[in-house]
């Protein structure tokens, strides 16, 4: 479900993304990290919803790259 990380509804906790810093928002440089959680209120951000990483970092969202590794299940459990 790769998306672009402008709707609050497409980002949520343990999705790697892209995050564009404040200071990298005049190069647009990314930083890749997992999202621990999301900072935007509002539905739809046209710049990207802003997030925290699990690391600490916080920016906006350019990319979200992957869905969160899930353990596969056992039979019976």
């Amino acid at each position: 479900m790769p998306g672009n990380g402008k709707n609050r509804s497409d980002v949520r906790p343990g999705l790697e993304v892209d995050i564009v810093l404040k200071q990298d928002q005049r190069t647009g440089k990314t930083t890749r990290g997992i999202v621990k959680e999301l900072l935007t209120k509002s539905a739809f951000h046209p710049h990207g919803i802003k997030v925290k990483l699990t690391d600490g970092q916080v920016g906006r969202v350019q990319n979200i790259v992957a869905e969160p590794k899930q353990e596969p299940s056992l039979p019976g459990s």
